[in-house]
């Protein structure tokens, strides 16, 4: 078998549905344990303070995701995996133009003082 990290981030989305599924549970049974008791703990799990963080916080902070009013991003936990395992991402098919800038301030450096 071979499992790509496409698969792996469905997996790991997946499992945090899952869970959140029983935090809503919980949550609609007594009012105010999501916001009281699970995303302060959550916190604690995915390691929010470290500013790089590690493989082990991943699932964690896929779940911490889900409890925002955020939708979830495959593409952003990919990128997440490949760059925790050392993967490179996958090359863009020849011919395809890079994506446009979010921002036309994007790539502007203001550091540099006059």
């Amino acid at each position: 078998m071979n499992l790509t990290t496409d698969h792996l981030a469905d997996i790991l989305i997946g499992i945090a549905r899952a869970q959140n599924a029983v935090i809503e549970a919980v949550d609609r049974a007594n009012p105010g344990f999501r916001n009281t008791h699970a995303v302060p703990i959550l916190n604690v799990a995915a390691n929010m303070r470290a500013g790089d963080p590690r493989m082990i916080d991943l699932p964690s902070r896929i779940l911490l995701r889900l409890q925002g009013r955020v939708a979830l991003d495959a593409t952003a936990v990919k990128a997440d995996l490949e760059r925790l395992t050392g993967a490179a991402p996958a090359a863009a098919p020849a011919g395809q133009a890079k994506p446009a800038a979010a921002s036309p301030l994007d790539g502007l450096d203001f550091s540099v003082k006059l």
